[in-house]
């Protein structure tokens, strides 16, 4: 499976799943990945529980669901690796309603922004047994 192609073709919905040190776990609804290569992808944060769990424990999953009626998407088992605060690359990946904003050099609205950055560990298809799909 590419993933950066999965990406750029699927539409539907993720969920980042993460825990905290103690295995407090939180789940939120996050946009589809940027994708660097075919084992790293990265989530732009704000500092909220999401972001906060992954500074006590850097694993985390995140499921995307295809649009649809079948229940089709993946699941990605993830390892935090690195982390940007504000950071000009940040700005640049941010999609849609910033782009022009990102243009014009205005970043936001003074709030914290973090790109984090994940190894892809596992891929597994949304529904099965855990037959990993190859992400090469």
């Amino acid at each position: 499976m590419n993933v950066g192609q999965y990406f750029e073709t699927s539409k539907g919905r993720g969920v980042l799943a993460t825990a905290d040190g103690d295995g407090n776990v939180d789940a939120a609804i996050y946009a589809r990945p940027h994708v660097f290569d075919e084992a790293t992808i990265a989530f732009i944060m704000r500092d909220r529980l999401s972001h906060a769990n992954l500074q006590s424990n850097p694993h985390a999953a995140y499921l995307f669901m295809e649009e649809g009626v079948a229940y089709k998407g993946i699941r990605l088992f993830l390892t935090k690796v690195a982390e940007e605060k504000n950071t000009e690359r940040l700005f640049g990946l941010r999609r849609k309603e910033y782009s022009e904003k990102n243009k014009a050099g205005d970043h936001g609205d003074g709030v914290d922004l973090f790109l984090v950055t994940f190894k892809i560990d596992k891929v597994l298809p949304l529904i099965g047994a855990g037959e990993e799909v190859s992400v090469r």
